[in-house]
């Protein structure tokens, strides 16, 4: 920033952009729901930074550059940070972090390396251990006080609850949401109405603030531990060496940290793994470089926010221009109507990108995207088509605000908002879209698992109007079949045989397919476990349903709901009268005791060939099986397809065993 800059106009933009960065800072750390893009905070956060360096008179005690950053929640308890949990300070050029290297190289001569670190999307933690058990774990808060998330942190089973040795120690690291559960996350709060995660990093602050500890834990998060609150019980004596040490008491750390002689050998890092960020299974939005040695950290020290011997190089925003050509309306099987965005074809991350996602009214209202703009699009958590903002200066001048539709697009019923909902929704039980997406979801591999029973099928079945629920399916005559596309004699045998099988599916198969809101195949399965019966869990009060480990009202209640209503009430009975079992039939003294799988910690990675991942994950739930994300000392067996990547690296170096996928379908054949 020019120094031409007078101090009483310095002032009075310092003004406008302290109570800006109040309020996104609230919504990014305490929300878990920022309104701008990362690269607009750190740009505007940088001139306020500009500014008080050109009249540090103007610097005071509640400006922005004087706190860490986050707040503690009011229904967390407090804990203290004996030792400050700082944040980094960040760079957003080479140059920049040239000068950086330079600077502590000239000041402190004996520092000769620095350990390089990928920056995790995600949220800083403390943990706590007495004697190598594990008795309190915390957020990173304003640095000096921090939430007390103790039982939220031990359902991830990345942390140890017992180190290897009894030492007393605290270590700090990242929580992170890795990119496939944001996806999914993300899709099923889109389903259910809800409003979605801008990033993998407020999805994990989300999970990790939960009062329900069991929330936390259907989320699937995982952590990286890189470093200490007193190096002073450690037996070595580098950063580099510190990660390794961690490793060896049991906690997880990120491998891909490397140790730099030079500027060249980090810049040569940056760019291989600003190439790799793609392909990763966990989000970075940049990479940390640090003194190496311990010593020189403590003699360098820090600022009241930042170490002075780190910093954080941040990724440039991946960000393309295109055009919205349209605004489509989607409606999904529990009445959402969803608004994507329909866009010039652009290559984005690797791959090319004509769709996104704008998730609901609010959203589109909120960010003001027309038909005809040109936008800024990137990959929220490197892997969802976002749009960030358009281009004012690019819209058309005959430009109109876009007009919310206010009936479905599949059967023009009134949409309707209802309570503590952002979405829209179609509420006619006889909607085209509805009814099609349900029958999809029935057929599905997780639930009725009908084979070949899919979207298009089922779109003309429905056009031919041969079905009008999930009961019709088990009614369909072999002369229909033939009148649809591309069906012979062979093909509607087989969906007949398919469906016909699919009569005897045990009831937690029936209950998934339901399409229950909130009931997923877990759910459904701890349901059936416990009622046995359909007509059981019908006459069941919420209470009950409450009762059943992992469940809680939300699930009671929408289970409930469902079969209090007269049209679920005459679905089930119409399936009971075409012979569909209504009743718990997986045996616990069946054999899944003697599953080799019973019990076991399994990590599924790469792409399976023969089935899907879903499907795998399935049939190991239903063995006993506990499928989990990441690879861990407490892993049992990885099973990996093709292009598996850091998860087989980390497998190897474990000495875990490892199986291929042909290994795996002979174990189910057998």
């Amino acid at each position: 920033m020019s120094s031409k800059i007078s101090e009483q106009a310095a002032k009075q933009k310092i003004d406008e952009i302290k109570p800006k960065l109040k309020q996104w800072s609230k919504e990014y750390y305490v929300q878990d729901q920022p309104s701008v893009e990362d690269d607009v905070y750190d740009s505007t956060y940088q001139q306020l930074v500009d500014l008080e360096k050109l009249y540090p008179n103007l610097v005071t005690s509640d400006s922005p550059t004087q706190n860490v950053g986050g707040r503690v929640l009011p229904q967390f308890s407090k804990v203290n940070h004996n030792i400050p949990l700082l944040s980094l300070g960040d760079v957003f050029s080479k140059q920049e972090l040239d000068d950086f290297t330079v600077r502590v190289e000239k000041n402190y001569p004996a520092v000769k390396q620095f350990n390089c670190e990928l920056k995790i999307d995600g949220l800083s933690i403390s943990l706590r251990y007495e004697n190598g058990t594990f008795v309190e774990g915390s957020t990173r808060g304003n640095g000096q006080i921090g939430e007390d998330i103790t039982r939220n942190l031990k359902t991830i089973p990345s942390i140890p609850q017992q180190l290897s040795r009894p030492v007393t120690i605290e270590v700090r690291g990242e929580c992170y949401m890795p990119k496939e559960s944001f996806a999914n996350l993300n899709a099923e709060r889109e389903r259910n109405g809800e409003n979605v995660f801008a990033n993998p990093r407020n999805a994990a602050a989300g999970s990790l603030r939960q009062l329900d500890s069991r929330i936390t834990a259907s989320r699937h998060l995982s952590t990286f531990m890189y470093n200490v609150a007193d190096y002073d019980d450690l037996k070595t004596n580098t950063q580099s060496g510190l990660l390794a040490e961690l490793s060896d008491l049991g906690f997880r750390i990120n491998p891909s940290y490397r140790v730099a002689d030079n500027l060249d050998q980090i810049n040569s890092y940056i760019d291989e793994y600003q190439e790799k960020r793609d392909h990763l299974e966990y989000g970075i939005d940049g990479i940390v470089v640090k003194v190496n040695e311990l010593s020189l950290q403590k003699e360098i020290g820090a600022t009241v926010k930042v170490p002075k011997w780190a910093i954080a190089y941040k990724f440039p925003p991946e960000e393309e221009e295109t055009k919205v050509l349209d605004i489509e309306w989607t409606v999904g099987r529990t009445g959402v109507v969803t608004p994507t965005a329909v866009m010039e074809p652009v290559k984005l991350a690797g791959t090319v990108v004509s769709r996104a996602s704008l998730h609901n009214p609010d959203y589109l209202a909120e960010k003001g995207i027309r038909i005809g703009d040109t936008v800024k699009l990137h990959k929220a958590g490197d892997i969802i088509p976002e749009i960030s903002q358009f281009i004012t200066d690019k819209r058309p001048s005959n430009s109109k605000p876009y007009q919310i539709p206010t009936t479905c697009p599949s059967c023009g019923a009134k949409l309707v908002h209802l309570d503590d909902e952002v979405a829209l929704r179609c509420i006619n039980p006889a909607c085209p879209a509805q009814l099609t997406e349900q029958m999809t979801h029935f057929a599905s591999r997780n639930a009725m698992d009908i084979t070949g029973l899919g979207p298009r099928i089922v779109q003309q079945l429905f056009d031919h109007h041969l079905v009008n629920d999930v009961a019709g399916l088990y009614q369909l005559q072999f002369d229909d079949l033939l009148n649809l596309d591309k069906f012979g004699e062979k093909s509607a045998a087989n969906l007949l045989n398919s469906i016909n099988n699919s009569r005897s599916n045990s009831m937690e198969r029936l209950l998934f397919g339901l399409g229950i809101r909130h009931v997923g195949a877990k759910a459904a399965r701890l349901i059936s476990e416990h009622f046995k019966t359909v007509d059981a869990l019908m006459a069941a009060d919420l209470e009950a349903i409450a009762a059943i480990n992992s469940m809680g009202t939300v699930i009671a209640d929408s289970v409930t709901t469902y079969f209090s209503s007269e049209p679920a009430q005459n679905l089930i009975n119409q399936l009971k009268s075409v012979g569909v079992n209504m009743e718990y039939t997986r045996s616990d003294e069946s054999g899944e005791d003697n599953s080799f799988f019973n019990q076991k910690r399994i990590v599924l990675t790469g792409k399976l060939e023969q089935m899907t991942r879903p499907a795998a994950t399935a049939w190991l739930q239903d063995h006993g099986a506990n499928v989990t994300s990441s690879v861990s000392k407490n892993t049992d067996l990885v099973i990996a397809g093709q292009d598996a990547g850091s998860k087989l690296t980390k497998a190897n170096d474990l000495d875990i065993p490892v199986w291929d996928e042909q290994r795996f379908i002979s174990e189910i054949n057998g």
